[in-house]
């Protein structure tokens, strides 16, 4: 059964949007991301043009990271505070990545920027995130702790000003660094269309040293909030979000998530790591393909402000 899509002005099979949205948003559940690494390369790669994807994508992570970070705020497994402290960053970071985008789009290069940046951005940190996940299950294998919030003497950034005490997590940090991760995630989600949960659970765990179990839930906060800030100003900016698109994809990501939040539950932290940083990895590998692959037409044609 085919659907038209009057923004993205391309036929769809409605089934299989469907069970992108589906499938992506059972991703986002167990890992406590918003998936649109996945969902944005997934929708260019069936004909949907970079910049409708991008902007389209934000609503559907929205809409995963709502049903997930519902579930995780009933079993109190979230930091609210932290989470506030990251939107006052988020959404700044927010604001800039949808003027960068505008602006890429307007000159032409947006669909460039956004094929590098996936290369590089998933590339690198897939990689990393491999290398830890196996270092950990080698340590777990010779009977070592893998607590990835290691004990020691705290980093730099617990030496900055502006500290605050966040109860849930058991820290006492600077607010600074809270805010520039937030900042981060917001731009680079509003300009690549993903919630950047595979970049901040990270960041929280190894230089915010955020305990695992609150880590995920504080993630979906943050990516829920961010992206429907995005949605917002890409629809009122670019026109670019595709309503029917958008539509499919929530409610597949919206069923998915919730079955994808109680398999994460049963799984151990270092091999949800794993699968994460494989797949994180991949994505990154077919852009890189891409790139160096001939396309079926070699120009294309696009109409200026005025119809000049």
């Amino acid at each position: 059964m085919e659907i038209y899509l009057p923004i993205a002005d391309l036929p769809v099979n409605i089934f299989v949007v469907f069970a992108m949205g589906l499938s992506v948003g059972f991703i986002s559940g167990m890992f406590g991301i918003g998936g649109g690494f996945l969902m944005t390369p997934l929708l260019i790669f069936i004909g949907v043009s970079p910049a409708v994807a991008v902007a389209t994508v934000s609503s559907h992570i929205a809409a995963s990271s709502f049903s997930g970070a519902l579930l995780y705020w009933r079993r109190r497994a979230l930091d609210l505070a932290l989470a506030i402290m990251l939107l006052a960053g988020g959404l700044v970071g927010t604001a800039l990545g949808v003027w960068l985008f505008t602006f890429l789009r307007d000159i032409g290069q947006l669909n460039l920027v956004i094929a590098l940046s996936y290369v590089i951005l998933l590339g690198s940190v897939g990689a990393v995130m491999v290398t830890e996940s196996v270092r950990a299950m080698v340590r777990l294998q010779r009977g070592a702790s893998v607590d990835v919030r290691r004990p020691g003497p705290h980093n730099l950034l617990h030496g900055l000003p502006i500290k605050v005490r966040f109860k849930e997590s058991r820290l006492y940090v600077s607010v600074i660094p809270v805010w520039v991760i937030g900042a981060t995630i917001g731009f680079i989600g509003a300009i690549l269309g993903i919630g950047g949960g595979f970049i901040l659970v990270p960041l929280l765990i190894y230089l915010l040293r955020v305990p695992t179990n609150v880590v995920i839930g504080t993630s979906m906060v943050l990516t829920l909030v961010t992206m429907a800030t995005a949605t917002v100003l890409h629809a009122t900016t670019n026109q670019l979000v595709d309503a029917v698109l958008a539509l499919i994809l929530m409610v597949g990501g919206v069923i998915g998530a919730q079955f994808g939040a109680q398999a994460g539950q049963e799984m151990r932290s270092e091999r949800l790591r794993l699968l994460l940083g494989l797949l994180v990895s991949l994505v990154g590998l077919r852009f890189a393909i891409d790139l160096f692959v001939m396309p079926g037409e070699l120009y294309s044609f696009r109409l200026l402000e005025g119809g000049r």
